[in-house]
């Protein structure tokens, strides 16, 4: 099987760690915490849990994940889901991988809602499966539109997969267009397969697809609103117990268990994840003004959709492709974002609303790059209104 190029990770990741990258505006992690830091947040004794890690076992861990990770997980994130119905994985494109290679065969069909993250869309096809594109579009507020879904779906039709909230663009469907969704799979058997690594950043409880659908299969991992992408926690949550066999079985080849000390960390962190919830949602509250009215102030950005996770897709009015407009924002000004080819939108790119440090300073630098090119006569693109 011959992978196309992961273009988000193979592109941002290397960006990341080099000296020009000053001001990093373009991931989609809420800021990372510090150990400290967490067991600060959660008012837990930081000294007694690491007079507990001394003692630690440093074998396998428990093939099935640890229970008491598992229970925190179902108990304080779903309200329909069981301890034995999550699958501890390695990160969370361990679990969009797991799901992938367990449950696509060569003679389906898959309908990828696009933007998508591209595990759910790049191996399906790699794997000689019918991959349907149904595209979220600017002018629609990135909302989808169903009627695509029915029609794309038929009776070959193995899962509809997605990000809920979207990545890059954070828009999200109502519990009315869940329902909509659900009713389209249920006409065709298929599976539901969502990457909900953003749900969790409204104040009010927001549903999982876990919750409504008994052939739901949802992903989610430490990394995005939980700040503890460096514990690698990653799970799945599957009702059906044939199908949580299959999924064990891949991950048996794949990583035979997780790490101890990271679903035991982020098990206590779960346990008090309330906690973690407000700060996110006070990071994002806090930011999002800012790019708003930064979006607002300058003539040649847009931001269509109301976004509920963690990032802002911004589309700019220059006639420069999105690769040679970050590269260059990036070797003139310092400021790295994340170009929207990574999710084959063209003029974009993508901004986290999570990070505070510097982040009035880049959004300047950023305007001050977008009109030197103006200037420097860079043909403006005619957009709709």
């Amino acid at each position: 099987m011959k992978l196309d190029e992961f273009i988000l990770e193979k592109w941002l990741n290397p960006l990341c760690e080099s000296e020009k990258n000053e001001i990093y505006l373009g991931g989609s992690c809420v800021a990372p915490l510090t150990l400290e830091e967490l067991f600060d947040l959660i008012g837990q004794d930081a000294d007694a849990f690491l007079k507990e890690v001394k003692k630690m076992n440093l074998g396998y861990g428990k093939f099935d994940g640890t229970p008491r990770l598992r229970k925190a997980l179902a108990e304080k994130l779903y309200r329909n889901v069981k301890p034995e119905e999550v699958i501890p994985v390695h990160g969370g494109a361990g679990a969009n991988n797991t799901v992938v290679m367990t449950l696509v065969e060569p003679t389906d069909n898959i309908i990828s809602i696009v933007p998508n993250y591209q595990q759910f869309d790049s191996t399906p096809d790699a794997m000689g499966a019918e991959v349907r594109r149904v595209y979220l579009l600017p002018e629609n507020g990135y909302k989808l539109d169903m009627a695509e879904v029915r029609k794309a779906a038929d009776q070959n039709t193995k899962g509809i997969f997605f990000t809920n909230p979207n990545n890059p663009t954070g828009a999200t469907f109502t519990l009315e267009e869940m329902n909509e969704l659900i009713d389209i799979a249920k006409s065709v058997d298929a599976w539901i397969v969502c990457d909900e690594m953003y749900r969790g950043l409204d104040d009010e409880y927001a549903p999982s697809f876990a919750d409504l659908y008994d052939k739901a299969i949802v992903t989610c991992s430490s990394s995005k609103i939980y700040s503890m992408a460096g514990t690698r926690v990653g799970w799945i949550v599957c009702h059906d117990p044939d199908m949580v066999w299959h999924l064990m079985n891949y991950r048996s080849y794949d990583s035979i268990c997780g790490g101890t000390f990271d679903e035991w960390l982020f098990a206590i962190a779960i346990e008090r994840v309330e906690k973690l919830f407000e700060r996110s949602r006070d990071l994002v509250r806090q930011n999002k003004p800012v790019i708003d009215r930064w979006i607002e102030g300058n003539q040649y950005l847009h931001q269509y959709a109301d976004a509920h996770g963690t990032t802002y897709l911004v589309h700019y009015d220059l006639d420069m492709d999105s690769v040679s407009f970050c590269e260059q924002l990036m070797e003139d000004t310092g400021v790295l974002v994340c170009h929207g080819d990574c999710f084959n939108v063209p003029h974009t790119f993508r901004v986290n609303l999570s990070i505070s440090e510097q982040l009035e300073e880049g959004l300047r630098r950023v305007d001050e790059f977008i009109y030197g090119l103006v200037e420097k006569g860079v043909k403006i693109l005619q957009v709709p209104a």
